[in-house]
């Protein structure tokens, strides 16, 4: 019986027993719906939700396949493999029938991470040349599907909302642009129609996006996921509420009297009996400030031995959220925005010879707060004098918020998982793309460990085998001035991230060359999204293209020079094109302080050598949290990879 003669007949039959009430649609999850693009060249699998015992056909492109729902109320079904193709319709049929129409059969990604790859084509942020692609962004066969935020604490079985659309300047501006620009350079090299899920979370780390089954599987996390009751998100709303009564309470013994507040930014206010406090720094280090969000005020004195130049100025690097800063209690100004450098010009007569009082109030919002960068940024300048301010601080918490009523995405592992990728099991899917790393650079060590942890817990949960995974270097931000002698948490994370690679099927995309100092959140994403398309083209398509810059393989000692050696130079080594002087090399003696190198690139290696090194004994390459002068590239214009030399292991 046809699909259309079967849905005559039952749709007759339950009119003609019960009436139009009570005749409800088979449910789906809402993965599934109009417009939607399902995986070609692998089985379709369909699920949803009906009345126990219920009846289910589906008919699509000539299959028709049928079943029942279990006593659970949840039915399954599975279609043979299609070519690409579409557009087609689906009808679901149980007591009535439902018709999904405009599916395409291509090849879907799961676009997910942090803020750089929730980082929108315009929105909160916006991309290069942003009107012109939303101008461009006219392909009828990219499907766009967004994941509504949530958390769970327990695997969902659905996700809280989403739906699919066609890609148009109509809707891709608040898009994952890395997802759109990835996934546009695949659709214009192949031809062939590309589902998107933009499925991430700003400000998130790892341990959200792993399942706690992929913890409990692992020696090195089977103990830490235990410390972590299996509980429901009521619950530990709950365990929140009282966890926060407690912490307000131990916080008001710091916080103390704060009636006299409204002196606190005043030259001659006595704050002497004041906590002290080294800045540059996140008051997380403080051992009350891990979970703090609240108002903290900070207090410097100074001292001119002569007048002031004819033009001041205060840098205070960058404030988590938002400040108001006083100089000898005169407002200089206000700025919000937790990646922004404060950089307050001073009136004439505010800044005198003898003592200066700065004062500066901080609000934080959540997640980490206070004055922090690096200690160079730090400073008061006068005529052409400069003074450091990095040091002592003197500072006083001022007020206390701690949520009770809502449950950050960091606050307990797995929660996103749970929410945000479960649901999408077993959805056919081509592979992955990920943009993480930024939440988790306080601990690269670990970060070595779980990254391939998730990857391969993901792979798992989905059955699809080693299904492609691609993910992005963390690209360069000067955020605290590390380096090689001073340690640089970023470049650790980096080197972290690119142990990954050692799974099958992956591949890494560096993106040094293309951040931003001075923002976490740099514009060029179009970069970015075309690094990771060449690492598919490559490695999933079999498209014969360039996708990796160069890797270090190697080196000798040769005297007080190193020889090193790189694979994946592609056409050959080369600088960045425009640059003269290749820059980036250090070497270190035995005593492990590393010095600038100079570096010539000579028969496709690297010769490298630093006068202050006689016997050097380890190289490294753009080792820096800001990493942007590095400037080896092989000829097909894709970057080197950092690396050290003399630790492999974070």
């Amino acid at each position: 019986m046809s699909c259309r003669m079967m849905r005559h007949l039952v749709v007759t039959v339950m009119l003609s027993v019960f009436g139009t009430a009570g005749v409800a649609q088979p449910t789906l999850p809402k993965i599934f719906g109009d417009s939607m693009v399902l995986q070609r060249d692998l089985p379709v699998k369909i699920w949803g939700w009906a009345a126990p015992g219920e009846a289910i056909t589906i008919c699509f492109h000539q299959q028709t396949a049928e079943t029942k729902t279990g006593t659970d109320g949840k039915w399954y079904l599975q279609l043979k493999p299609e070519k690409a193709g579409g557009p087609y319709d689906m009808e679901i049929q149980g007591t009535t029938t439902r018709v999904l129409k405009g599916i395409l059969m291509g090849d879907v990604w799961v676009c997910s991470g942090q803020s750089n790859m929730e980082f929108p084509v315009k929105g909160w942020s916006e991309v290069l040349n942003a009107e012109e692609e939303i101008r461009n962004a006219d392909y009828p066969n990219i499907r766009l599907f967004t994941v509504e935020k949530n958390i769970a604490a327990l695997p969902a079985d659905d996700l809280k909302g989403g739906h699919w659309q066609s890609c148009n300047p109509g809707a891709i501006s608040p898009f994952s642009a890395v997802g759109y620009f990835f996934g546009r350079a695949i659709h214009q090299r192949t031809g062939v129609p590309i589902g998107l899920i933009n499925t991430t979370w700003g400000g998130t780390n790892i341990e959200t996006w792993t399942s706690r089954e992929g913890f409990e599987g692992s020696a090195d996390f089977s103990q830490w996921i235990a410390s972590f009751p299996k509980i429901t998100l009521d619950s530990m709303y709950a365990l929140r509420r009282k966890e926060a009564e407690e912490y307000i309470g131990g916080l008001q013994r710091i916080i103390g009297d704060t009636a006299g507040s409204a002196s606190w930014k005043e030259i001659d206010y006595d704050h002497h009996g004041w906590l002290k406090m080294v800045l540059p720094g996140l008051w997380d280090n403080q051992d009350w400030g891990a979970r703090f969000d609240g108002v903290v005020w900070y207090r410097k004195e100074l001292w001119l031995e002569d007048e002031p130049g004819k033009e001041s100025m205060l840098h205070l690097g960058m404030i988590d959220d938002s400040d108001e800063t006083y100089l000898n209690g005169v407002k200089l100004g206000s700025t919000a925005g937790y990646n922004v450098h404060r950089v307050y010009r001073i009136p004439d007569g505010i800044l005198r010879k003898g003592k200066n009082t700065i004062a500066v109030k901080v609000d934080d919002s959540g997640a980490g707060g206070g004055i922090y960068g690096d200690s160079a940024q730090l400073f008061l300048s006068t005529g052409n004098k400069r003074i450091s301010l990095s040091g002592s601080w003197a500072y006083h918490l001022y007020e206390a918020r701690v949520s009770t009523n809502n449950i950050g995405a960091n606050e307990y592992p797995s929660l996103l998982y749970n929410a945000m990728i479960h649901p999408l099991v077993p959805f056919g899917i081509k592979g992955a793309i990920w943009y993480q790393g930024e939440a988790n650079v306080q601990n690269a060590k670990a970060y070595a460990k779980q990254f391939p942890l998730m990857i391969s817990d993901w792979r798992r949960h989905w059955q699809q085998g080693n299904f492609p995974f691609y993910f992005v270097q963390l690209t360069s931000f000067n955020e605290a001035g590390g380096n090689s002698n001073k340690g640089s948490k970023w470049a650790e994370l980096r080197e972290a991230q690119q142990m990954a690679t050692k799974l099958p099927h992956t591949g890494m995309a560096v993106t040094i060359d293309i951040g931003d100092a001075n923002d976490i959140h740099p514009r060029n994403k179009q970069g970015v999204g075309a690094r990771l398309a060449a690492l598919a083209l490559q490695k999933t398509y079999g498209i014969d293209t360039v996708a990796s810059g160069p890797v270090f393989q190697g080196m000798k000692i040769n005297g007080n020079t190193i020889t090193v050696r790189f694979a994946q130079t592609g056409p050959g080594l080369a600088l960045k094109p425009g640059d003269t002087d290749l820059n980036g090399f250090e070497v270190a003696a035995s005593d492990g302080v590393f010095y600038p190198a100079t570096a010539v690139i000579q028969n496709n290696k690297v010769m490298v050598a630093a006068d202050q090194v006689k016997k050097p004994v380890a190289v490294r390459y753009a080792w820096a949290d800001d990493a942007g002068a590095a400037n080896l590239f092989n000829k097909a214009g894709l970057p080197a990879a950092p690396f050290r030399t003399d630790a492999q292991q974070p």
